[in-house]
């Protein structure tokens, strides 16, 4: 278990601002990969995508192609959940935020200089994600040399973190609210 009734809801902020740090830079925590909910005029998306950092105003950042259908949710409609889950202490945590789509600037800069060598193809495939093709092979063709041109940076600003932690009938949750400033924090029902 995450945290247990015994914790204070500031020992339980920690724990679960702790956890999620740790996914940012745990290849292996289960923190790591994350789903990522958008809402478009075709209705509600998710995917997986991989969490690269949180900041100390607890802003995450994933990376993607600035040509996925996400990229194009989000600017009509910035509001969005990201969904963990931590299979061996059975606990959810859901975040609400606002996403920013970062397309230049110093902050995308700052990114892409950490990104090396093969992983630039990530973002450099000359077709764009979701286009139809022929055969699997057809989508392994890569812009050269590799820019950064279609590297994105999502920055998710969140106004409310839940944390459920399962517990057989005891189940636990708790909500973090931003108000202004500060973190509001309450147990709620589960």
């Amino acid at each position: 278990m995450l945290f247990t009734q015994k914790n204070s809801v500031e020992e339980v902020f920690q724990t679960v601002k702790h956890e999620l740090h740790r996914g940012a830079l745990d290849a292996k925590h289960p923190f790591r990969f994350v789903t990522l909910a958008t809402q478009s005029e075709n209705g509600v998306d998710a995917r997986y995508v991989v969490l690269r950092t949180i900041d100390q105003e607890m802003n995450f950042f994933v990376f993607t192609d600035a040509r996925s259908s996400k990229v194009a949710h989000l600017h009509t409609n910035p509001d969005m959940v990201l969904l963990f889950y931590h299979p061996h202490k059975r606990t959810q945590v859901k975040v609400k935020g606002k996403a920013e789509i970062i397309s230049g600037g110093k902050t995308k800069a700052a990114f892409w200089s950490n990104i090396q060598g093969e992983a630039q193809k990530s973002y450099n495939q000359m077709l764009s994600p979701g286009t139809v093709i022929r055969d699997p092979s057809g989508a392994y063709s890569w812009n050269e040399p590799m820019t950064d041109s279609n590297f994105t940076v999502i920055q998710i600003r969140p106004f409310e973190i839940e944390a459920l932690q399962l517990n057989g009938n005891e189940h636990l949750r708790i909500l973090f609210s931003l108000e202004g400033n500060d973190w509001k924090k309450n147990w709620i029902a589960p």
